[in-house]
């Protein structure tokens, strides 16, 4: 059976509506990427600095399609057997020794069964029969052989099992990879995705961003964050402040009370957005609220 494309969105204007309804806020550029990868059944692989919004892009996909969100987290050392899928060992070992006196062949054909099969997100996501959003987050931090099993999956969303034999979808997830480019992704892997590059938003959407996040927060208020934060991304941090704690910053001076940015304001609640202590210092040096 030919697999189905998710179908979440009829047109980039109802991307841009939808997603909005649930809290995010994309351009055209992006609005117009995620409806062709939709459209197409085409993955995305979305890159950009940590704390721009790649995740929460994902996340925002599936609420918008009812969708079921399937996330594999990539990190240094992550094989096969948690991406795609392992077999039950300690089961099979109980089934063998349950079945003593049998032939290996008949028990080999039974603890080789889909009772014994442990699905990592991978599998998941393609067996799923029910509207799925994979996320595949942190690409980079992979290693080679898990972009090369990520090939075969993103060309024709479909595995093999060489116990079960080919696992193709009957309907494909929208697939979103992120990167934050810490290493070069290989071009083999980019050629099988959609493209787009998320940078920090400029001033006026990560304003409206954050008075969408914040309500209660007054509109100068958020105004100066913005602009605070926008300083601090100018200056050579060792890390460089997220939307999400621009967003984490603008509660904190909601909680606080605060009706306006001062020195004393700022300087004390700056761990809010600057993780590092070097960063702290150099802040405090070199930011003038005038």
């Amino acid at each position: 059976m030919r697999d189905q494309t998710s179908g979440f969105f009829g047109s980039v204007d109802e991307v841009t509506e939808r997603l909005a309804a649930v809290g995010y806020l994309a351009s055209t550029a992006v609005a117009t990427t995620v409806f062709l990868a939709d459209r197409l059944g085409k993955p995305l692989l979305v890159e950009g600095p940590a704390g721009v919004g790649k995740t929460e892009l994902a996340k925002a996909v599936a609420r918008v399609g009812g969708a079921r969100l399937v996330r594999l987290q990539c990190y240094e050392g992550i094989d096969e057997s948690r991406a795609l899928y392992e077999w039950n060992h300690a089961k099979q070992l109980l089934r063998i020794t349950a079945g003593r006196g049998e032939s290996w062949e008949d028990a080999r054909t039974d603890v080789f069964g889909e009772e014994f099969l442990l699905p990592r997100p991978l599998l998941t996501a393609i067996r799923g029969e029910e509207p799925t959003v994979l996320l595949i987050d942190e690409t980079d931090k992979a290693d080679l052989e898990v972009e090369g099993l990520l090939l075969e999956v993103l060309s024709d969303f479909q595995v093999t099992v060489p116990e079960l034999g080919t696992i193709a979808a009957t309907r494909r997830p929208f697939t979103l990879l992120t990167s934050n480019a810490t290493r070069e992704l290989s071009e083999a892997l980019r050629r099988r995705c959609l493209f787009l590059h998320l940078d920090f938003p400029d001033p006026e959407l990560e304003e409206r961003i954050v008075r969408l996040r914040v309500p209660g927060l007054d509109a100068a208020l958020a105004a100066s964050v913005v602009r605070v934060v926008n300083a601090l991304r100018a200056m050579d941090l060792r890390k460089s402040p997220s939307v999400a704690e621009t967003i984490d910053w603008a509660r904190t001076l909601l909680a606080l009370g605060a009706d306006s940015l001062d020195d004393a304001v700022v300087r004390t609640s700056l761990g809010v957005i600057l993780k590092h202590q070097e960063d702290i210092r150099r802040a405090t040096e070199k930011l003038t609220l005038a």
